[in-house]
């Protein structure tokens, strides 16, 4: 009698399971997200981004999840709010510039959004990471700086 849980799956699985999603469907779901990449400042609908994979709308929306694990609209979320926070933390643009330049129409939505998943508002993301006075050193660390090179203090 075996110790272990007796489930058909435990033992069969890995020879069972296959491929989540066919290897020609996958190429094809990868140029479609490739497209919702390079139009994330732009609001693209479902319908275009499933015709670049040649997929049913529905099917697309299915296997886009299944291959990436998350949706297409959870996506593009993730990807938006990336840009807004490196365009916060690197570039003196106003809130509603960010909001705007990353495709979002509404800067009550899109600080909501915001704030809901990094846990700050943009203005107080910013000030977590200020840029600093001498923008042109701002990727060299301070000590090298201060043996080295210009000893103002940021």
């Amino acid at each position: 009698m075996s110790l272990l849980p007796h489930h058909p799956l435990l033992h069969t699985s890995s020879y069972r399971l296959g491929p989540l999603v066919e290897e020609e469907t996958f190429a094809r779901l990868c140029r479609s997200r490739d497209f919702l990449a390079a139009n994330i400042d732009r609001p693209v609908r479902l319908d275009d981004a499933a015709r670049v994979a040649c997929l049913s709308p529905f099917h697309y929306h299915r296997m886009f999840a299944r291959a990436f694990g998350e949706t297409p609209s959870e996506f593009v979320r993730r990807r938006r709010i990336d840009r807004a926070k490196q365009l916060l933390a690197r570039d003196h643009l106003p809130v509603t510039e960010v909001c705007l330049s990353v495709g979002y129409e509404s800067l009550g939505s899109f600080s909501t959004l915001f704030r809901s998943i990094v846990g700050k508002s943009p203005a107080g993301y910013r000030r977590v990471f200020p840029v600093p006075a001498l923008a042109i050193y701002r990727f060299v660390p301070a000590c090298f700086l201060t043996n080295f090179g210009d000893a103002r203090p940021f």
